[in-house]
Order: C-alpha cells, then sequence, then structure tokens
C-alpha cells in the first residue's frame, strides 16, 4: 500500500466514524469504481434519482449509469432548460426516490459544510428524498470548521464561479470577495452537526480527490 493510499484510508476512517457517532450511515471507498457500485444498488428501475449540481458526480458519470440501470434522472442542469423547467426539477429532486450529492467540506468531527446559490441542494439534504448518498473526495476533509469555510472561500466558490462562466470578483481575485452580484453562489450556508431526524443519508467517502 502506498504512504498515500494508507494516509488516505487513515483519515477517511477517523471521518467515517466521526459520522457515525453524528448519525449519519457513513462508508469508505478505496476507488472511484468501489463508490459507483454502491451507489449503484439503490437505483431501481424506473426509481426518480435526483442530482444536485456536482463535478463530483459528473466525473464518476453516474448520470449515465443512473439511466442505464433504468432510473429516470432528475437533473436541472442538464442543457436546453429554460428557467422555468430547471426550476421545477429542482422542486422535484426534493421530492425524489433517490438524491445524490456532493458535500463542499467534510470536517474531522463529522460535520458536513455546505454553500449553496439557490438552496435546493441542502434542502433535499436536509428533508425530502426517501434516500440521500453524498460523496465526498477525500481532498474535502477539513480539520475543522473554520477551515472547511475557508475551503469553500479559497477553492469551492471561485472554481465554481469560473465553471460556471460568473462574472464573480472571485474569479479574478482567486478567492472569496463576499460580494454583492447579482451573481452571487454564495448564498445559502449549511452545516450539518449531526443527521436530521427523518433524512436517511448516506456519506460515501472515497479515497480519491474528487470535485473542487
Amino acid at each position: 500500500m502506498s504512504v498515500v493510499k494508507w494516509h488516505g484510508e487513515l483519515i477517511g476512517q477517523k471521518v467515517v466514524e466521526a459520522l457515525q457517532k453524528n448519525g449519519f450511515d457513513a462508508i469508505y471507498c478505496s476507488s472511484c469504481n468501489e463508490a459507483v457500485e454502491y451507489v449503484l444498488q439503490y437505483v431501481q428501475k424506473r426509481s426518480r434519482v435526483g442530482f444536485g449540481g456536482s463535478m463530483t458526480l459528473e466525473t464518476l458519470q453516474l448520470a449515465q449509469r443512473v439511466e442505464a440501470k433504468g432510473g429516470i434522472v432528475l437533473n436541472h442542469n442538464r442543457p436546453g432548460l429554460g428557467p422555468e423547467e430547471k426550476l421545477e426539477i429542482q422542486r422535484e429532486e426534493i421530492l425524489c426516490d433517490l438524491f445524490l450529492c456532493s458535500i463542499n467540506a467534510v470536517t474531522l468531527d463529522g460535520w458536513l459544510v455546505n454553500v449553496d446559490g439557490v438552496g435546493n441542494r441542502v434542502a433535499a439534504l436536509t428533508f425530502g428524498p426517501k434516500k440521500v448518498i453524498a460523496l465526498v473526495g477525500k481532498n474535502k476533509i477539513c480539520s475543522d470548521i473554520s477551515v472547511a469555510l475557508n475551503r469553500i472561500k479559497t477553492l469551492a466558490a471561485p472554481m465554481n464561479c469560473k465553471r460556471l462562466n460568473l462574472d464573480n470578483p472571485c474569479i479574478k481575485t482567486g478567492t472569496c470577495m463576499d460580494c454583492a452580484s447579482n451573481s452571487r453562489i454564495c448564498r445559502v450556508y449549511s452545516v450539518m452537526v449531526r443527521r436530521p431526524m427523518s433524512s436517511d443519508i448516506t456519506v460515501v467517502l472515497v479515497g480519491e480527490d474528487l470535485g473542487f
């Protein structure tokens, strides 16, 4: 076992134990392939599967894999959608059979830290879908809440703004400027300290770097 893999597994298992202590279902997968196979066991034919906007999910090609298994993909980022169509799918995602997403940062003590522009992802994470699975690359593990928020400001937010071609100040500075732009995506902050009472959430920690 390489030193990098050893360290990722050691820290990953520590985070999994912390998440479980906080009431979440959580597992560690050493590879992306292992994580994908885990997710697909929850996809049934004609089950409605919602997708939170995520480079992690795109990298794993989960939408295509869900469709290949007969699931109905609810993806508000599908090309060609108008604003009303996109909003309607975002609403449908909140009441889907399975909701897939990633997390902006996860702390060593098992807290899930996110920031949204619309709030649909954190809404579905909190309550609504019958089952939620959040896939998180080991690069998103942070020591504590302050480091997690700093990660969002210096990495996730500016990189997502650039990916989405949004002309916000952070794409010029590389870090959050706490702007008042109409296209600001840092609007809804969510810190999940424990699993919400009525939600079934599994966090899949992957021993590879995924997403921003």
